[in-house]
């Protein structure tokens, strides 16, 4: 009210400052023309401040969220006095603007992509349905965006925060035949720093690179063997836990997490085992599960995991972790995985690396409900998931790599151009040594061994982007075209950044 006298009084103020509009004018045209003058300048009062409480009335469309002119609305805050989001709401179309995000944006989006060359000498690359027409040879060369990786992250509160990645792999490939999946998609409680909750689809930790796999973070393309074959990258499953961090001296740090998750996928409906010479434990992981087009429980049963890492110093961390769960859908079969992995920095020079053993306990016996080769249960399935008909499908696998790093810049290069190769930016030559047994049970000439030397250097023009070229001596590889053990070498360019 106070606002509309100090208005109304300003208006007619001016009135004698317009006689050619006051001569000729009633009492009532006067009243009017003050009354819708103070009308618009208390509207246009209004919008400058925000208000959103409608006159005469507590329910109005002054009140309802997201009101505005459409193109703003994704750009106005909600002011203090808008109510929440909720069933209540009235409104139409704009109320898909009126998400508390919108209000108070806390989201932020970003992600990381990869491209790659790659030539072997062998044909190792698939061809798809082309196989056929080129009688199972694939091709030597090609080019592959192998990734492309949007995160999306989330401050909701002080203590609540949200995390996820959806990776999209090979995303040239039509719907269906790509890739597409939340490799992980959790909330977190924070209590304090040694306790904190954690839910939704994890990451589980086994090792170190399944934590911590980017492509702009690898100073090399292509991931460890065991990190493929016997840890299967990116391993994550849905599930609960929590983790936390101590300092039990002056300059150590001890992190650890422990969760239950829904388990590992082992055998296929018809009772055939998922876990083989060619793929390893790959095809166990919950996204790849046969039995659940929707990725749930196949067995009623649950997976822990957990790792704990020391590190007595700045630049050196050991740790170990495992994970065990049932892997069967009719049996106790259970799946077991450990690992140690270690990080060693001094000045440039750099080595970490990881070893792991995997255990599917009973995976070479046929379990109860078998019906893809009419086997009684227990029986011992020779010749099946081998590449050595008379060996049974592999139990006990194991594997590691060893890498070294140095990095460097020179300095002609910086006097050269110091906005390229000044302050962040860094060449890294990287030596790595892979090797894993995907059948350590066959006694006999082992075909289930992979071996590979690589020899890489790169370039980072900031630490979140690189350039990488490396040369992969492998005495023994696996050509999936033919499904034979081979002897190949490549060569692999690529880059990777995250955005």
């Amino acid at each position: 009210m106070r606002i509309r006298s100090i208005l109304g009084a300003l208006v007619i103020a001016s009135l004698p400052a317009m006689p050619a509009l006051a001569v000729d004018m009633t009492p009532e045209d006067i009243k009017k023309l003050v009354d819708d003058a103070v009308e618009r300048r208390l509207q246009d009062h209004e919008r400058r401040e925000g208000t959103t409480e409608r006159r005469g009335s507590s329910t109005g469309p002054a009140n309802e969220p997201g009101i505005g002119s459409l193109p703003e609305v994704g750009k106005e805050r909600r002011t203090e006095s808008q109510p929440a989001l909720g069933f209540g709401s009235t409104g139409s179309g704009r109320l898909v603007y009126a998400k508390p995000f919108v209000a108070a944006p806390k989201a932020i989006v970003g992600g990381y992509m990869d491209i790659q060359y790659r030539s072997h000498r062998k044909g190792v690359m698939e061809t798809g349905d082309y196989n056929t027409i080129r009688n199972g040879q694939g091709v030597t060369n090609g080019f592959d965006q192998q990734r492309f990786v949007p995160f999306i992250y989330a401050d909701i509160t002080e203590h609540l925060k949200f995390a996820s990645e959806l990776e999209i792999e090979h995303g040239i490939r039509g719907a269906g035949e790509n890739e597409i999946s939340l490799e992980f998609a959790h909330l977190d409680y924070l209590i304090n720093e040694p306790f904190n909750i954690r839910a939704g689809i994890l990451l589980v930790p086994i090792g170190k690179f399944n934590l911590l796999h980017d492509s702009p973070l690898n100073d090399l393309t292509d991931r460890p063997l065991v990190s493929q074959f016997i840890i299967p990258s990116t391993m994550s499953e849905t599930g609960a836990g929590f983790y936390g961090t101590f300092y039990p001296g002056r300059t150590s740090k001890l992190d650890y997490e422990l969760y239950v998750t829904t388990g590992p996928c082992g055998h296929n409906p018809t009772g055939e085992p998922r876990i083989n010479e060619e793929t390893g434990t790959k095809n166990s992981r919950q996204r790849k599960c046969a039995n659940s087009a929707d990725g749930l429980d196949i067995n009623n049963g649950k997976a822990v995991s957990g790792r704990v890492a020391f590190s007595p110093m700045l630049g050196v961390e050991v740790a170990g972790s495992g994970y065990y769960g049932n892997a069967s859908p009719t049996s106790y079969n259970p799946l077991s995985i450990t690992a140690v992995d270690w990080t060693l920095q001094k000045g440039p020079f750099e080595i970490i690396g990881e070893a792991a053993w995997a255990y599917a306990r009973g995976n070479s016996r046929a379990i109860p409900g078998n019906t893809f080769n009419g086997i009684a249960p227990g029986a011992v399935m020779t010749g099946i998931n081998t590449f050595n008909p008379l060996a049974a499908p592999p139990q006990r696998m194991q594997g590691f790599y060893i890498q070294g790093n140095y990095h460097f810049m020179p300095s002609f290069l910086t006097a050269l151009s110091p906005k390229r190769f000044g302050e962040g930016s860094t060449f890294t030559a990287v030596i790595r040594y892979d090797q894993v047994n995907l059948n350590r049970d066959n006694r006999g000439e082992s075909e289930g061994q992979l071996e590979q030397i690589s020899f890489g250097l790169n370039y980072r023009p900031v630490e979140d982007a690189v350039f990488k070229i490396s040369y992969q001596y492998m005495p023994k590889a696996f050509n999936p075209n033919s499904g034979e053990r081979i002897h190949d070498s490549a060569l692999v360019i690529s880059a990777a950044t995250y955005f």
